[in-house]
């Protein structure tokens, strides 16, 4: 049963995905053009072709399972795009599945090169993004249900359950970028100087070396 919801899920965003008139990526100018991600030391706006190709290029199964939600925002991205799947290369769509803890948070975040479209596999998420006018769109949404982003728009989904929880993502780029907000601006390398950050956010410099010191990189 669980399967078939997830197997409707995804059909279900690729078809919406791929239907849609406007993409974020370029049109491809040929069949396909796989993914060099290792050899080429050319560097162009996505990634040059290779001549090798295999089916293991089309190919990812990295979505089956939960992916790890052992963080202090108790969620975790599994990515499907051509990072992990060289075929997408040129085709403009993507995918990804989120997990989420009882109570788990996808903080809030942009991705600059695309809209995304949430279908929920398990569990009860409050969803929301922000307009540029600082309008706040949100919705609790459930198993079987799906909410859109609309691209570059700050966004966020909160698991409001005490069960875990997971949706699938569909983005209309191969490589949609995120940015997320709070990593963005007090985990930056070089850091973004505090004097920009203390007049932003109207607080102190301790305070804002507390914060960084929360994103700062784990010591082994």
């Amino acid at each position: 049963m669980a399967c078939n919801v997830m197997c409707r899920g995804v059909v279900l965003l690729a078809i919406l995905t791929l239907t849609n008139p406007v993409s974020a990526d370029p049109d491809l100018l040929q069949d396909i053009c796989v993914a060099d991600l290792i050899t080429s030391a050319v560097k162009v706006n996505g990634f040059p072709c290779k001549s090798n190709v295999t089916a293991e290029d089309f190919f990812f199964d990295g979505l089956a399972k939960p992916g790890a939600t052992n963080n202090s925002a108790g969620s975790g991205v599994t990515g499907a795009n051509v990072q992990k799947i060289p075929g997408l290369n040129t085709l403009g769509v993507s995918l990804a599945r989120i997990d989420y803890t009882g109570g788990g948070l996808n903080p809030p975040h942009t991705h600059p090169r695309a809209t995304e479209i949430v279908f929920v596999l398990e569990g009860e998420l409050d969803v929301g993004f922000i307009t540029t006018a600082n309008v706040l769109i949100s919705k609790s949404i459930k198993k079987g249900e799906v909410f859109v982003f609309p691209k570059g728009l700050v966004h966020f989904q909160k698991n409001n359950g005490k069960k875990p929880a997971a949706v699938i993502a569909a983005f209309n780029s191969q490589l949609q970028g995120t940015q997320s907000i709070a990593a963005t601006l007090f985990a930056a390398t070089p850091p973004v100087p505090d004097d920009v950050l203390t007049k932003a956010f109207q607080i102190g410099t301790k305070e804002v070396d507390k914060i960084k010191t929360k994103f700062a990189p784990k010591k082994d």
